[in-house]
């Protein structure tokens, strides 16, 4: 009964209006608690941790279970008494792998940890790149779509001008069209801008998991500081990670040179024999002979030293690119901040200029309705380029700071 008394009252209302307000700071940090792939992050290093407890201890011993020496021809054929040797015997087994490999396998699992946590730092930053661009775009689709519904309504009002207009004769029939035109257009651009605004709303959801954001407060400052940035890429979740996989790799190379120590075996035995015989207990220790590493150890060794060596260049390989990446995207951040300057400072001014003196020229007489219609739109235009270049050097800015910079916690 409550649903059907506010279902309508709940659909009369806009959608922001149900929207939750989100903050940029904000979806920063709920990208760094509720993203998926950071809480996946989080589970594999749990993973890692537990599972590196039992890297270095011996092997589960091992029990046997046998008759050995059974008769099966001869007078004693198949019979348990009849021959001394005859016995059941149970032993118990322990492998003892060297000291060395026990302790590579150490270093090899607490690599692995440190690669984990090196992939959950680099999904932190990818999924706060991703929300604070995300909150970006939706804040310019919606400070542009409002300006988008404040010029539809203001142009709907010179309508009635251009029927007076026709009325007495200072305006042909079909210039009165040109007012329904130009509407229809800033339709056609707000459709545009509300699918942007829904499809940044859906990127946002996925990355903070607020069901309907809205972004609320300012933009982020635009700033940058290249050289600090410079400076801080060997700091950076990219870099550790490879510097993980470096050491994971010369963790390998311990594992081979380990196999080339002798590993260990004791075992102890209880065998049981026919009651007018003795019981026995044997003992004895086995031992691996690595006599042939050339031919065995020596080429697994080499192998792994060309991986590490591999992983190294890759390192470097991905310090560069990143190095590469930061000047190109600090170059297109100069030329959008040029293009928002001379947007906002000359073109912006210039066409607003312009409609006021279509706005002085028709209230002087000498210009039309669609004099003032058209330079109007000229306006919106240009203030919604503003917008848009507003929104490209904030977006560069955001993305830029948080891959290259401190991501927010």
């Amino acid at each position: 009964m409550r649903f059907l008394i506010f279902a309508p009252i709940l659909a009369a209302m806009p959608a922001s209006a149900l929207a939750k307000p989100l903050r940029f700071e904000e979806a920063l940090a709920s990208a760094a608690t509720n993203g998926a792939s950071v809480e996946a992050g989080r589970l594999e290093i749990e993973a890692r941790r537990v599972a590196a407890t039992a890297a270095g201890q011996w092997p589960d011993p091992k029990v046997g279970l046998s008759i050995e020496n059974f008769p099966i021809s001869g007078p004693p054929a198949f019979s348990l008494d009849g021959d001394s040797m005859t016995m059941g015997r149970v032993s118990l087994s322990q492998e003892v792998p060297s000291s060395a490999k026990r302790l590579a396998r150490v270093g090899r699992a607490t690599a692995d940890i440190a690669e984990a946590r090196a992939t959950r730092e680099v999904s932190l930053r990818e999924a706060q790149v991703a929300a604070g661009v995300a909150w970006v775009d939706l804040a310019s689709a919606q400070q542009r779509l409002s300006a988008v519904d404040f010029a539809i309504g203001k142009i709907s009002a010179y309508r009635g001008a251009g029927v007076a207009g026709v009325a007495s004769g200072t305006v042909r029939p079909a210039q009165t069209l040109e007012t329904r035109t130009a509407i229809a257009q800033l339709e056609d651009a707000r459709a545009e801008i509300l699918a942007q605004r829904n499809q940044a709303r859906a990127r946002l959801t996925r990355w903070t998991g607020d069901a309907d954001p809205a972004a609320v407060g300012p933009l982020p400052s635009p700033t940058l500081d290249p050289q600090a940035l410079e400076q801080g890429i060997p700091s950076l979740p990219q870099i550790g990670l490879e510097n993980a996989r470096v050491q994971q790799a010369r963790s390998d190379v311990s594992l081979a040179e380990a196999d080339k120590r002798p590993d260990w075996m004791f075992d102890v035995a209880y065998e049981k024999r026919a009651s007018r015989y003795g019981d026995m207990i044997s003992a004895g220790v086995t031992v691996s002979l690595p006599l042939f590493p050339g031919r065995r150890q020596n080429p697994v060794i080499a192998s792994r030293l060309a991986s590490s060596q591999a992983a190294a260049s890759r390192r470097e390989d991905a310090r560069r690119a990143i190095a590469e990446e930061l000047k190109v995207s600090f170059a297109d951040h100069v030329m959008h901040h040029d293009q928002w300057m001379r947007a906002r400072d000359t073109l912006l001014p210039l066409a607003r200029d312009r409609a006021d003196l279509e706005v002085a020229s028709y209230a002087a007489g000498r210009a039309s309705i669609q004099d003032v219609v058209t330079a109007r739109i000229a306006a919106v235009e240009a203030q919604l380029l503003v917008l848009e270049r507003e929104a490209a050097v904030t977006r560069d800015a955001v993305r830029i700071n948080l891959t290259f910079g401190g991501a927010e916690r």
